[in-house]
């Protein structure tokens, strides 16, 4: 490797979790891309909590497996996955709505790499592995 050449330092984040939401966005500057809001499970399977992550479908293989996925999510049905995130970081906002009005919240950012295998209403589905 040259030292011209670009070096990358990579922050991987693997779990499973419910799709909640598939939307295309047109940014005003930028490129058209999908987004999909994943609620990722952690803690005792007694008591199960959330995370949430707001994701850019960035992968070759994520973006071949989400619009399979969209009608289902869309029908309100359970999508659980087995995900593979990137380049997780925190972004600030302000609610403007409810009862949280006006204080600052966080938004955890990341790139949907890849989904490894998926559930729709506890049914496996076969997707698509190629990377």
């Amino acid at each position: 490797m040259s030292d011209q050449e670009a070096k990358y330092f990579d922050l991987l984040t693997a779990g499973l979790g419910y799709i909640n939401r598939v939307r295309d966005v047109t940014p005003e500057e930028g490129n058209p891309f999908t987004s999909v809001t994943l609620a990722a499970l952690r803690g005792s399977a007694d008591n199960a909590q959330y995370t949430h992550f707001e994701c850019r479908v960035a992968g070759k293989q994520a973006k071949a497996v989400v619009p399979a996925l969209k009608a289902a999510v869309e029908g309100d049905r359970k999508v659980l996955v087995g995900f593979t995130l990137s380049g997780l970081y925190p972004e600030a906002f302000t609610y403007t709505k409810g009862e949280k009005a006006g204080e600052t919240g966080i938004s955890l950012k990341a790139r949907l790499l890849r989904i490894g295998w998926a559930k729709v209403d506890g049914e496996p589905i076969q997707i698509e592995q190629a990377a």
